[in-house]
């Protein structure tokens, strides 16, 4: 059966980089990774300019239901037809990919550790923290090269939705974490620590 690792954290704290040095030093065979951002609503009912201004950073712009279906089905042992986001169209995109079953099953996104149904179905519960300059900072560099979004838009959603998001919702759910890592800087011993611990995970299921 396939273990479900979540792993939460605010926006730009660095959750996709960790986890991708972590796969990097695992057998990665053995690991699935992808994003719950892929799991945001569709809003294709909704004009563009309209969807640049939802609310991303709140629960109610997840999936939820879908979501725990497919880990369900995932833990399993059951492949899955996943839906993928598109962050230019602010839009749940028309392609989807097929996820087989692995013995790790990485999700990690802002609301990982949100989401009570969600989070019961993880065997283990990261937090990946930093601080809040450095999440703007990192969002900014990100959200221009990657979305090309201009910066006055990046800081509108930052401070309008995504800064108190974290603090209401995002940063709370730390909380329920089993391991809260740094990773304000480059050189931590964060990525070190995972492994670790996964490591074991793995040795267990073997």
């Amino acid at each position: 059966m396939a273990k479900i690792i979540l792993v939460g954290g605010g926006s730009a704290s660095g959750k996709t980089y960790v986890i991708e040095q972590v796969i990097q030093k695992l057998d990665s065979k053995n690991v699935t990774h992808f994003s719950i951002d892929d799991y945001y609503k569709d809003l294709s009912y909704m004009p563009l300019e309209e969807r640049k201004l939802q609310n991303f950073d709140h629960p109610k712009a997840f999936d939820w239901k879908l979501m725990k279906t497919q880990l369900i089905a995932l833990k399993n042992d059951q492949e899955v037809e996943k839906p993928t986001y598109d962050y230019v169209l602010h839009n749940r995109a028309t392609k989807t990919v097929k996820v087989k079953p692995n013995k790790l099953i990485i999700v990690e996104g802002i609301m990982a550790l949100v989401n009570k149904d969600v989070r019961e179905l993880g065997d283990l519960k990261i937090f990946i923290n930093a601080s809040r300059e450095r999440r703007l900072v990192r969002r900014i560099e990100r959200d221009k090269i990657q979305r090309g979004r201009d910066d006055q838009s990046i800081l509108n959603q930052y401070f309008n939705t995504v800064q108190p998001m974290y603090e209401e919702i995002i940063g709370p759910s730390q909380y329920y974490a089993d391991l809260i890592v740094n990773n304000d800087g480059y050189d931590n011993k964060s990525i070190d620590v995972i492994c670790a611990v996964l490591n074991s995970i793995l040795n267990e299921i073997k």
